[in-house]
């Protein structure tokens, strides 16, 4: 199951050690607990929108630009997801099809015709 506080934390974390800075520094930034701002990077807490947009602010970052890098995350969780438990598509398999000459139907002469078709698609009855 995909969490989206989890990928939310992630692209906090990583916003934050883009910038090389501490947990310590953007916590007192956006004056949010230490311990908070730890939890919500690792996805244990759903951080609320002020939340997000102190620690946005904190970071010098848009909450649309943090918002897009969640969805491309998640787009790509999903994708993976999908891919983990889907059933391999099986490959279709073209039939070896044989030509079958006929030159009349039912007594009736038809001239030369030649059918192309799979071979256990057709019943052939030799006259």
């Amino acid at each position: 199951m995909i969490l989206l506080r989890r990928l939310l934390g992630d692209v906090l974390r990583r916003q934050r050690q883009r910038q090389g800075r501490t947990l310590r520094e953007v916590s007192s930034s956006a004056r949010v607990s230490l311990g908070y701002l730890s939890e919500v990077e690792r996805g244990q807490k759903e951080a609320s929108s002020e939340l997000l947009s102190a620690i946005c602010d904190a970071l010098d970052v848009r909450m649309s630009e943090l918002m897009r890098e969640v969805s491309d995350e998640l787009s790509l969780a999903e994708l993976a997801e999908s891919a983990a438990v889907s059933d391999p598509v099986p490959v279709p398999v073209r039939p070896m099809l044989n030509s079958v000459s006929v030159t009349s139907v039912a007594g009736v002469p038809t001239g030369r015709v030649t059918i192309k078709a799979p071979a256990e698609a057709v019943d052939v009855v030799a006259a």
